[in-house]
């Protein structure tokens, strides 16, 4: 978890319904980069696809707020994401960035319990999702479904386990190394590939440091032969030495 700073867009978030009413259909090349799909039989790939919706949510928006009921299960085509609460004295706490491929949530709707953490856009993003009926209608029925929600769940604990760790890294190096690796996860982000989309100011929000340390710590590690900086983003080279950097 990192502490860090995000300049808000607008100073209400959108509800629901809000979202629901911009919302639209999704195309055939949007849904085929959705992974839990491929898990369903035709049947009940069928119910999914007419359920799922997509809306562009701008810079600043949240997708989802602290204490509101959970209504959908949200899944990124395009864009990133952060998940954030707040703490005590209002100072907002950085839990982990979710990039293109990512669906997060499903402890939250599997639970029928309202939001613990706020999602929110650092660029324009393209958000997908399944009503939690529909949510709960592939549980009872699809045994893919389920060990597709298992997996996330158990990679979700780890990535948890590892953020912990993060959080007490003295060394900024470190602390961009580890939280670069979290994002290149081949099952959590199965959309991100080699690539990661993302300018030096967003990794600062996510991993609690300034853009000017974070380029530090990327020409650190591109020199090392861990990375390589790309126009626009940052394509890892080994992605196991990234992930035990020290």
């Amino acid at each position: 978890m990192s502490y860090a700073a995000f300049p808000e867009v607008s100073a209400t978030a959108p509800g629901p319904s809000t979202l629901l009413a911009r919302s639209r259909t999704l195309r055939a090349d949007e849904l085929e980069g959705i992974p839990w799909l491929r898990t369903l039989r035709p049947d009940e790939r069928a119910v999914a696809e007419a359920d799922l919706r997509v809306v562009q949510v701008e810079a600043g928006e949240y997708v989802c707020r602290v204490g509101r009921p959970v209504t959908y299960w949200f899944g990124l085509i395009d864009g990133l994401l952060k998940m954030s609460n707040d703490t005590s004295l209002g100072i907002p706490i950085t839990f982990t960035g979710v990039p293109p491929g990512g669906w997060f949530g499903e402890g939250t709707v599997l639970k029928h319990e309202p939001y613990r953490y706020n999602i929110q856009a650092l660029r324009r993003s393209l958000v997908a999702g399944i009503t939690v009926r529909t949510f709960d209608w592939l549980l009872d029925r699809s045994i893919g479904f389920n060990r597709f929600v298992m997996q996330q769940l158990n990679e979700r604990l780890g990535q948890f386990i590892a953020a912990r760790e993060i959080d007490r890294l003295t060394s900024p190096n470190q602390r961009v190394a580890r939280s670069l690796a979290a994002l290149f996860h081949p099952v959590l982000y199965p959309g991100v590939g080699e690539l990661l989309r993302i300018t030096q100011q967003e990794l600062g929000y996510l991993v609690g440091l300034s853009r000017q340390r974070v380029n530090e710590a990327l020409h650190a590690l591109q020199q090392q032969g861990l990375i390589r900086i790309e126009y626009g983003g940052v394509r890892v080279v080994d992605l196991e030495r990234l992930r035990r950097y020290d």
